[in-house]
């Protein structure tokens, strides 16, 4: 099993999704788009395609021209029948990928949420593996309409599309499911100023809230993590 990943920003956790991908021995090729690295020119050579978060938003071409050509890839392995994940701004890429509206700034949300898992999401291969209202970290400012003829599959009052697929097994969520306890530990290290104006008090909240919320969450973003790479 041959994986591709995109990094769009320095200092990018795979968390979740690295730990399935190494249970199950995967290859897993890096490309750093964001530093100017070439993205993959074809499907053929990778299995499957995941796409992590960053700070720009999906539209932000000028800063990042290689973004029109990463919402093109994915929909190229969405079309070829591969698995592909977009986690925060890779699903925000792949909505694009697939034609839908990127709304920028429209919904910001920070920290443990809940999430809601539809109708169609309880009988989906990924997202069945967890419960109703369960538990993920969230870090985004924007939010995007769904692709025509994709499923939703999650949803909160923040942000109505919180995850959703097309076709087989081309998976965009909006929150952070590979974001373990320990990483989000990292982001509150690399990024603190920022969490703190997106939470006031996030500093002194977290252990807290990371006892209270982390372990409920962890499990679920693995079972996540797993499920979709059953899917590869």
């Amino acid at each position: 099993m041959r994986v591709a990943i995109v990094e769009n920003m320095d200092m990018t956790h795979h968390g979740q999704v690295g730990v399935a991908l190494a249970e199950v021995g995967a290859k897993v090729d890096v490309v750093r788009a964001f530093a100017g690295e070439p993205l993959p020119e074809a499907v053929d050579g990778h299995d499957a395609l995941v796409v992590f978060g960053g700070e720009q938003n999906a539209r932000d071409d000028d800063r990042h021209p290689y973004l029109p050509q990463l919402a093109a890839l994915m929909r190229a392995f969405g079309d070829a029948d591969k698995a592909v994940l977009g986690i925060c701004l890779g699903s925000q890429i792949l909505a694009r990928g697939y034609g839908a509206e990127n709304l920028i700034g429209q919904a910001p949300e920070f920290g443990w949420q809940v999430i809601g898992v539809t109708e169609e999401g309880a009988g989906d291969p990924v997202l069945s593996a967890v419960e109703d209202g369960f538990l993920s970290f969230q870090w985004h400012d924007d939010t995007f309409t769904l692709p025509n003829g994709a499923v939703r599959l999650a949803k909160n009052a923040t942000a109505a599309n919180q995850a959703f697929r097309v076709g087989r097994a081309a998976y965009g969520t909006q929150f952070h499911f590979e974001a373990h306890r320990g990483v989000i530990e990292q982001w509150n290290r690399q990024f603190a100023a920022h969490a703190e104006r997106k939470h006031p008090g996030w500093q002194a909240k977290h252990p807290e809230l990371a006892a209270v919320h982390g372990p409920l969450a962890d499990a679920a973003g693995l079972a996540i993590a797993r499920a979709w790479v059953r899917q590869i």
